[in-house]
Order: C-alpha cells, then structure tokens, then sequence
C-alpha cells in the first residue's frame, strides 16, 4: 500500500474543453510524465477505455485517474478528471467540476473558442475553480495561435502570458503546464467549501465523500466513486447514503490508477472508490453523499448532503423495446446498471399493443440516446427496437385536459385536440463573422428567432436565437451549421419554456402494416417534406426483400409520401443453356407468383441496426 500524504499535497482539477480540442491526448501526456501506465501498456487515448470511445473517437465518460509527481524536493498526488467534450454529456463534466479545486481549460489553436469551450468555463466559475487556459495543437502548420491566444486571455480576463501553448501530440510544454497545476490550483478544500447553503453551527459528522460516479461489478456489487471532502473511511467500516436512505457495509476502498487499486483508507481531499455490498443498482445515486452510520443514527440533523442534488434537464424522449419479448428482463437489468454509470439516463416501463413491454427512456440529447443504444447492443447484446425521438409535448384536449405526451402513440385523436404546446430552447452559436449570414439564412430552415448577436473577440460572432427543441435536437441542425461554416460553427443550448406548435402525427406504414416505432410528431405545414425525407432514409437502410416493399406515411389515415423498395432480385435462368424460350419464360412466372405470394404473406422483420441508424436523425 503507497505512502499516505498530507491535504497539502494533493491536486485534483478536470481537462475541460469542446469535443476534439485534444484533452484525452493531454491526457496520455500526464500519464506519461508521471510514470503512471507502464510503457509496455501506454496507448493512444488510454483513459477512454469503453468501446464505442475508441470506436467513435470522443471521449463519453469521465474517468479519473491518480497520478504520483515529484516537483521542488515534494511527491505530490494529481487526482485528474477526463472529461467530455460534447454538448450531451455537459452533466457529466458538472458531477467532475463538483469534484476538484481547479481547471485546464484547453482550446485547439486551429479552431480557437468554441460554444462549448465558454459553457464548459460558466461551470467551471460557479463552482469557484482556479482556472489554467492553455492553447492545445501549437504544431499544426495552420495554427493561428498568436489570435487564439488573445481570444482566450481575453475569454479568461488575464494576461497573454498566462496562456500555456502547448502540443499534447509531441508532449511539448506538458510539465510546465503540470507544474502550473501544482502551484496555481490551491490543495483540497474542506467539506464548508461545498456547502455554502447550510449554517455553519450544524457542525461534522465525521466523514463525508460526494458520489460523483458509479458503476456495478457483478462480483462485488455497487462500486460507488467519490470524493472526501470530510474524515476517513476504511474497508468494513458501515455507510450511509443520504438521499437514498440505505445503509451498507464497505468492503474495499482505493484509487484509480487508473484501474482499480486497494488501500487501507480513503482520507479527506482524496479521490477514490468504495466497494459496497449493495446488489441493487437503484440504490445509489449519484450526487449523493455518505457518511458514516454511527453519526447518522447518533444525530440524523447533524448529518447534511454535500451538495444540493441536480436532476438532469432532459430534451427528448423514445421508447425502447426487445425484438425478442423474452428478453424484457434483460433489458430491465441492463437499464438500471446503466444507470449507475449514467445518471442522466430515466426510464419508466411501458407496453405498446404493438411492440409489446419496454421502457421509455429520458436523453440529453441525440447522441446521449445512440451511446446508450449502443451500449445496449455492445455491452448486453440485446437487439432493440427505438421509437423516433421527440421532445415532451402539452396537449390542451377540448375537453380543458392536459395531457403530456412522451411518445406519438400517447397523441390523442386530431378531433380531441384543443391547443398543443411544445419546448423552446434558446442557442448560442459561436461562429465565424464571415459565415455570419448563411448562418442567419439557416436558422429561418429551422424555425427559430435571431435574438442577438454579439461580437467575441476578433473575428467571431456569438449568435443568440430562439428555436423549438424538436428542430435543434434533429441531426440536420447539427451537419447543416457545420456544412455552412465549414465545419467552424459549434453551438449549445438550454430551455426557455413550452409555446403554441402547429403539430400533426405521422404513422408510417411498412408493407400496409403500421410501424408503431416510426410514427412521429411534425410541424402541419411540413408534414410531407419531413415524411419524404423520412422514407428516403428509411429507404436506403432497411435491407432488401424477396419482393417489392412499399413505405407510405399517412396523415389522418391518408397515404401523403410514398417510397418502394425494389425486390431483390435473382436470375433464375442462368442455369439454363439455350433450349427452349418457353423453358426460361415458365421459370419466370413462377418466380413471380413466388414473389407475389411471399408479398401477400411475408413479414418485415427489421434488424436493430436499421432503429439505430433512423435514430439519427
């Protein structure tokens, strides 16, 4: 077991930065510098360990990692938070932020500020971290660092020279960045530097450590990931988690390393883990705090919540179901596992006539619902089948009942329909000045109101406008910002509130046959653009059949778009040599009644993958 050390010489701080500005790079560097990974087991983007990081090549989780670093005579323990970079996984980077005293706040000197990189820092400055700015990709030849450097002086309120230039690729200037953390961001803060909303009297209860992150060993049951902030725990000592009211015993504590590394305690302003000996998932929280049992029994008052616990402000909502019926337990338990390690991830039960049981499911976004898909897939090797995504809508019925609707089947009959209210969100996009007007030309596609736009920095431009969730959370929003400004552009985005929404349902149909999971909510005076695009995409990715197969979208039972699938096709004469014309010509017709009587009496079965990738958008 390593050497404990003092508070004083402990560092925890976050990378934060927008998607693919270089952190999980950074990263490695540190890892290096530091000795923490073996040379033999140092890879590219070491910290992003799940499969679909490295398959899609950004980081999804957090994942701390302790780090042992001689500087000035001292060895001092760096606890480092990786976090993500894209808009849908902004909870997590608030759950790390919690969590440490300072921030890098890394810019790629290509690309300079982004969107993400000024929602990352009003994070960052509501939790009071002592922020490093540093300029990442210093070696790329078309790097304009003396501009972006400026920018982000600016961005940050210091001098120039306080800006660290670094190329996390080559390792240059990493120690002198890693030094910077170790003199700038101040050691481990006590447990009233958190909790600034509760009187100061109610005094200690002995130990307490934030949840930040969590995660399910089939072994050893919930693996809990926390930050002291107050006291010592040892393994067997009994816990206590506050908002969840369930007690347990600890049976192992230690650190990332980045796996996990048994030690005899975990002691305040450290990083680590607690295996306890809950079986069940839904019994930890994250955002929870523990604390020991005794105290909580000796004095529950005493015993306070570290921080306020924050749900999740979720924007769109599908279904999820088992292709397999015998598989809904499955799913359940894959659901609530999941959970554990992505808090942002709800979901309740439901049954569909159609579909069968399932759950519908909470996201933060697009991509928040194809991870967890994936996952699914990846991790349990369940086939699924997904709903088309949508936000949460108000229906006023004329009978003056509210109805909320989570999905298309809840959607009540248009003659019952009153007024329907649907959420608005207001973007920030951060953009280029010379792209400034396609941008303006585009968000008129999108149905939104351009509120503002202010000048950042030296030649871009912030755009503030108004839009309905349903159009920013489309995966068109997001290539076509990015197609107009070549790639420039990035934006992010909160919600303002529910207005009045023109809104039909759409029913798609497959072979005649209604496909539950398809059917969708749309503006009326696009219904069929939406429809067309929707049956070219659905088109181009369900596999072919031994016959033609029709899709048709229906609006109030009337069929307004329609795309066929062209049967596949065999040639069944090739092994005829000469003979006979009639020979070949029979051959034909039978192939054809063949394929006639398939059409009449043939299933479509749609393969998981084909859900996945409508889930696009």
């Amino acid at each position: 077991m390593e050497k404990k050390f003092t508070t004083k010489l402990i560092r925890n701080f976050v990378i934060i930065s927008h998607i693919d500005h270089g952190k999980s790079t950074l990263a490695d560097r540190f890892l290096e510098i530091t000795n923490t990974i073996p040379e033999e087991k140092a890879m590219p983007q070491y910290l992003d360990s799940m499969p679909l990081e490295r398959e899609k090549g950004i980081t999804i989780k957090m994942h701390p990692c302790r780090m042992r670093y001689s500087f000035g005579g001292e060895n001092y323990i760096l606890n480092l938070i990786d976090t993500p970079g894209h808009i849908d996984f902004s909870y997590e980077i608030s759950r790390a932020l919690a969590c440490v005293e300072g921030a890098i706040l890394l810019v790629d000197a290509t690309k300079g500020i982004q969107a993400q990189t000024i929602f990352n820092l009003e994070m960052a400055k509501k939790e009071n971290l002592k922020i490093i700015g540093a300029l990442n990709k210093i070696d790329v030849s078309w790097a304009d660092i003396s501009r972006n450097k400026k920018e982000l002086a600016s961005l940050l309120g210091v001098d120039e020279k306080d800006i660290f230039e670094l190329s996390a690729k080559q390792g240059t200037n990493v120690e002198k960045i890693l030094s910077a953390v170790i003199n700038q961001i101040p050691p481990p803060a006590g447990l009233s530097s958190k909790m600034k909303n509760f009187p100061s009297e109610t005094g200690s209860s002995g130990f307490s450590a934030l949840v930040f992150d969590s995660k399910y060993d089939q072994f050893s049951g919930v693996i809990a990931y926390v930050r002291v902030f107050e006291g010592r725990i040892k393994p067997g000592s009994e816990i206590y988690f506050i908002a969840k009211k369930v007690k347990s015993k600890v049976k192992e504590v230690g650190y990332f390393k980045p796996n996990l590394e048994p030690s005899n305690s975990l002691e305040e302003g450290e990083i680590g883990y607690i295996k306890t000996d809950i079986k069940e998932p839904s019994k930890v929280k994250v955002g929870d705090t523990i604390c020991l049992y005794s105290e909580f029994q000796k004095n529950p008052e005493k015993v306070l919540p570290i921080l306020s616990y924050k749900e999740p402000q979720l924007v769109l909502y599908l279904s999820l179901f088992p292709q397999d019926s015998n598989e809904y337990e499955m799913l359940r338990t894959a659901l609530y596992k999941l959970k554990l390690n992505d808090p942002a991830l709800d979901f309740q039960p439901e049954s569909k006539m159609a579909l069968g049981r399932g759950f519908r499911c909470g996201f933060l976004g697009s991509l928040h619902a194809q991870i967890v898909i994936g996952r699914l897939k990846q991790e349990y090797g369940l086939s699924l089948i997904a709903t088309s995504p949508q936000p949460v809508f108000k229906v006023l019925t004329k009978k003056k009942e509210e109805l909320t609707v989570y999905s298309p089947s809840d959607w009540p009959e248009a003659s019952l329909i009153e007024k329907v209210k649907e959420p608005w969100v207001e973007v920030d996009i951060l953009t280029g000045q010379k792209f400034s007007e396609k941008i303006f030309s585009l968000m008129k596609d999108f149905e939104s109101e351009i509120k503002e736009s202010d000048m950042m920095g030296i030649d871009k431009i912030l755009i503030k406008a108004e839009a309905p969730l349903r159009e920013i959370i489309s995966g068109n929003f997001y290539d076509k910002i990015k197609g107009v400004s070549k790639g420039y552009a990035s934006f992010t985005f909160k919600q303002i509130g529910y207005r009045d929404g023109d809104l039909v349902k759409i029913d798609i149909l497959i072979a005649g046959n209604k496909e539950d999971a398809f059917s969708m909510i749309v503006p009326r005076q696009r219904a069929f653009t939406k429809a067309k695009e929707f049956l070219q995409k659905l088109k181009n990715n369900l596999p072919l059949q031994q016959f033609a197969v029709p899709l048709q979208a229906s609006l109030y039972g009337k069929i307004i778009a329609r795309e066929t699938i062209k049967a596949l096709r065999k040639d069944v004469t090739a092994p005829l040599y000469g003979g006979d014309v009639t020979r070949k010509r029979k051959l034909l017709e039978k192939q054809k009644k063949g394929k006639k009587k398939l059409k009449e009496k043939g299933k479509i079965n749609i393969p998981a993958q084909t859900f996945l990738e409508m889930l696009k958008g």
